[in-house]
């Protein structure tokens, strides 16, 4: 290789490398500080998790559901990783609330075929734990998104018609009376996208927040 060429190869090279720490800069450290920054400033609680609190400690995010196993509590659809709840034992293990070992955080559902006897046994269970906690609700009046899984498994939402048809049992549980509670679902619904797009949704999680707050379990709620 002669002269000109050693100069040409090493003219590219150092122009590869230049380029290549210019980009790394500007799009892997710049950018996202700036991006950063602007979410922090322009939707500050959207950048932090759109985190809720309860007296001053974050007890969820409003965009990931929970799994309540309290009777006075509403319950979000079936998730197939328990919306990634958990509690410890005395040795530290960690368990779903259903006693099953947690597999750690994840996101998504098991994708049973209709046809898969796994899907039908999972759902007739759901069922059956359904309407033992709520004895006033015939199989037939079930809305289908109470026994189906979201596609995340995290999804903190139900239909209007799966909210109230648990509120019945809610009031039971909770003292609060069925007008009390048809308020609280209603002041944690979301009407459609420009009254066009999508469907009316009722967030559970602030729902159970607001059914907390009116038993007098907690005294201050933000969401």
């Amino acid at each position: 290789m002669n002269d000109t060429n050693k100069q040409t190869t090493m003219h590219w090279v150092r122009q590869s490398v230049v380029v290549t720490l210019i980009l790394l800069l500007l799009c892997g450290f710049a950018f996202p500080v700036v991006l950063s920054g602007l979410s922090a400033v322009i939707f500050p609680g959207q950048a932090k998790g759109s985190l809720v609190t309860a007296d001053g400690e974050p007890v969820g995010a409003a965009n990931v559901g929970q799994d309540f196993t309290e009777p006075y509590f509403m319950k979000c659809r079936p998730s197939a990783y328990n919306y990634n709840t958990y509690y410890e034992d005395e040795e530290g293990n960690q368990f779903y609330n259903d006693g099953t070992e947690f597999a750690g955080l994840a996101s998504g559902n098991n994708n049973y075929a209709p046809s898969n006897p796994a899907l039908t046994e999972r759902v007739e269970a759901d069922i059956e734990e359904f309407l033992a906690a709520n004895p006033g609700v015939k199989r037939e009046d079930i809305p289908a998104d109470l026994m189906t899984a979201s596609g995340s498994g995290l999804d903190p939402h139900v239909s209007p018609e799966s909210a109230q048809i648990q509120i019945p049992a809610l009031a039971q549980a909770s003292g609060l009376s069925e007008e009390e509670l048809s308020q609280i679902v209603a002041d944690n619904t979301t009407g459609k996208l420009l009254g066009v797009f999508g469907e009316e949704t009722v967030n559970v999680l602030g729902v159970n927040l607001d059914i907390a707050k009116a038993m007098g379990l907690v005294s201050q709620t933000t969401k």
